[in-house]
């Protein structure tokens, strides 16, 4: 039996039910894996309150890194002992232990510890797709980046900086804005009392960024067209402030002729060769010590609804993790 934080029907974070679930024998394909520490992410509050529907009643969470406790046939990347860590779908890392297939579970390095593994897949894997994997990025290139003291956003500000790039971030206090210069941001600008949109345009003499990340949503997309330069790339990657509303595709022509996508994560890493490739891109980076895994909130895994609330609050930066 494990204890798994489950939810009935969508609602606020008062929603999560924790119960005892028999957790079984891998099949074919699977392993059983024995979490030390789970992650926390948008993506579970956008599940939870239906935005991204599911099939009710669900466990939750979507990130997790522990022990593997036993091997299905045909799994031959991992066995009993290994350390390991993923971000995978379905849904259902909030939990002590679970049964889930093999394919996006990835061997953990010695060097990288369970709480980093767990803070970091979802968001770092994101990091090697918006860098690597959506469109080209070279040296000198100039990156807007929304939320950038947030979990991506600390480990993208870094990523930026090892690469050459310029990245200005917004945050929504100064406090924010100063962790993300910190960790290797340019410039970060506070978004609740500025004109941010005119200050990116002063940032880059007036020519616009080559590439906006915005996992924000409703409340940064108009402003964030008008801080691209012409031909440049939106990447929309998230909805925390509620997803985006219908648009003219025509504006993207008079604006510049831009470009724009809606990628996910697990479109990525839904092959396993390349999850797998991705994970240890994200892994060296660690290693290196280019990349630091910043954990500043640690919850019980029974005060999943406390951490839910601080996160949606906008009261947390870097990363957090649940302990079972």
């Amino acid at each position: 039996m494990a204890k798994t934080v489950i939810i009935e029907e969508p609602g606020g974070p008062d929603a999560y039910k924790i119960v005892d679930r028999e957790v079984g024998a891998p099949g074919p394909g699977e392993i059983r894996i024995r979490h030390h520490a789970c992650g926390l992410n948008f993506i579970d509050v956008y599940q939870r309150t239906g935005l991204y529907p599911l099939q009710f009643p669900h466990a939750m969470g979507m990130e997790g890194a522990g022990v593997v406790e036993a091997v299905g046939e045909g799994v031959t990347h991992l066995k009993v002992g290994d350390r390991a860590a993923y971000a995978s779908a379905p849904p259902g890392a909030y939990c002590e232990a679970r049964v889930m297939k093999a394919a996006q579970v990835c061997p953990l390095p010695d060097a990288i510890s369970f709480e980093e593994g767990a803070a970091m897949m979802l968001k770092g894997m994101t990091v090697v797709y918006l860098f690597h994997r959506t469109t080209p990025l070279a040296k000198g290139d100039t990156v807007l980046f929304h939320a950038a003291a947030g979990g991506v956003g600390l480990i993208a500000c870094q990523w930026a900086k090892s690469m050459g790039i310029r990245l200005i971030g917004t945050a929504g206090s100064p406090e924010k804005c100063q962790l993300a210069l910190d960790h290797g941001a340019d410039a970060c600008i506070n978004y609740r009392d500025a004109d941010w949109v005119a200050q990116v345009r002063d940032l880059t003499g007036g020519k616009g960024v080559d590439v906006v990340m915005d996992a924000v949503g409703k409340d940064t997309f108009e402003g964030s067209l008008d801080c691209l330069r012409p031909l440049g790339m939106m990447i929309s990657f998230g909805n925390a402030s509620g997803p985006v509303p219908p648009f003219n595709l025509a504006t993207l022509g008079a604006k510049g002729s831009l470009k724009i996508t809606r990628p996910t994560l697990f479109t990525h890493i839904a092959e396993h060769d390349t999850c797998q490739a991705m994970a240890r891109q994200l892994f060296d980076k660690v290693a290196s010590g280019e990349v630091k895994i910043t954990i500043e909130q640690r919850y019980p895994l029974a005060d999943v609804a406390e951490a839910h609330r601080a996160l949606e609050g906008r009261k947390t930066t870097g990363q957090t993790v649940l302990i079972p």
